[in-house]
């Protein structure tokens, strides 16, 4: 605490991010972070990228990527918006179409970033439970609320929205701005990006961190009706005009074209993921549902706590979070086949 510190500052619980050891190396399992490399075309993007250009500030517009996204979707270039990774992305639609009389409504158990953009942008909020199971029931989102943001996949839970219930929260808050959270769709769920053009008061956000194996990037885009994305691109305008470098750019094109690694990769993980539970099933944890790059678990007979810390002595990282509801509860990431048979192995000789 500092005597120069604006008010603000000393009010903010910020946002901690999973741990980056630097004392040894670990098998990282507590990020979501892509156990594969981004796609062979990234590479050669970057091989062929002109070093000269970085003397030139980008496109403000990073109109070709714009266009690229908008014709991966099936939408136009002004329903999409792009950013410095998808928190970036997050946090101007906070700020442009989430400070509103009444509070938003997020989950409980949720990405614990929303209650920091909240306190950050003097935002009210309520949060609305999951059910016993870690479920979101769009039901409980009734309508008269200054907006709503929910993650589908859900994080740390791992469990998906069926695109119906989605709709039916569309269709019951028609007043509010709807925000649909996408890090993790592509593992599982079905993205909403094609309920856009029907309904004004959705915004998708996605990333490039996770499915597209390049969290390094920093990169994030949106997909919503022409008023919400122009509502972004003020805000953005109004902090930082160049938030998309020109190498960004061109990578994550590439990345875009090259459908076939993106499946490759995509399938792969999908594939490792249903051996994890299976296998972490058969040492007495319950495993979450997950539709994501992760698995949400607990144990019948050993405390997360204590798993987290032999687990991290054995040089394994996964995410424990010390919460209500949840404090029981390890996210393991999705990693490579090598890596989840070095987990299962020390799992089988801690539990033993």
């Amino acid at each position: 605490m500092s005597k120069f510190w604006s008010k603000i500052v000393n009010e903010l619980d910020p946002y901690v991010p999973g741990e980056q050891p630097q004392d040894q190396q670990y098998i990282k399992l507590n990020t979501n972070e892509s156990p594969y490399p981004p796609s062979p075309a990234v590479a050669q993007a970057l091989a062929d990228f002109d070093c000269a250009d970085l003397r030139r500030y980008p496109d403000p517009e990073s109109s070709r990527l714009v266009k690229a996204l908008a014709g991966y979707h099936g939408l136009t270039p002004p329903q999409v918006f792009v950013g410095n990774g998808s928190d970036e992305v997050l946090a101007h639609a906070f700020q442009a179409l989430l400070q509103k009389p009444a509070p938003i409504l997020f989950p409980d158990i949720s990405y614990s970033f929303y209650p920091v953009y909240c306190g950050l942008y003097r935002i009210e909020f309520e949060t609305v439970a999951l059910d016993a199971s870690f479920c979101i029931d769009v039901n409980d989102y009734q309508p008269g609320n200054g907006g709503i943001i929910i993650p589908n996949p859900n994080a740390p839970t791992g469990i998906a929205l069926e695109i119906g219930a989605i709709k039916r929260l569309l269709e019951r808050n028609r007043e509010s701005v709807v925000i649909i959270d996408e890090a993790y769709v592509d593992f599982g769920a079905e993205s909403a990006t094609r309920l856009v053009t029907d309904h004004d008061n959705l915004l998708v956000v996605q990333t490039f961190s996770k499915s597209r194996n390049l969290a390094g990037l920093r990169l994030g885009a949106a997909f919503g009706h022409e008023a919400l994305i122009e509502a972004l691109q003020r805000i953005k305008n109004s902090f930082n005009s160049y938030p998309v470098d020109s190498l960004a750019s061109a990578c994550a094109i590439a990345s875009l074209n090259d459908e076939a690694y993106f499946e490759q990769c995509r399938r792969q993980i999908i594939a490792s993921r249903a051996h994890l539970s299976e296998s972490l099933a058969a040492l007495g944890f319950e495993v979450f549902p997950s539709s994501s790059n992760f698995v949400f678990v607990r144990h019948a007979d050993r405390s997360a706590q204590s798993l987290y810390l032999d687990l991290k002595s054995a040089g394994i990282l996964l995410r424990y979070f010390d919460k209500p509801r949840i404090d029981n509860c390890l996210r393991i990431t999705v990693g490579s086949d090598p890596e989840c048979d070095a987990l299962l192995k020390a799992l089988n000789r801690i539990l033993s």
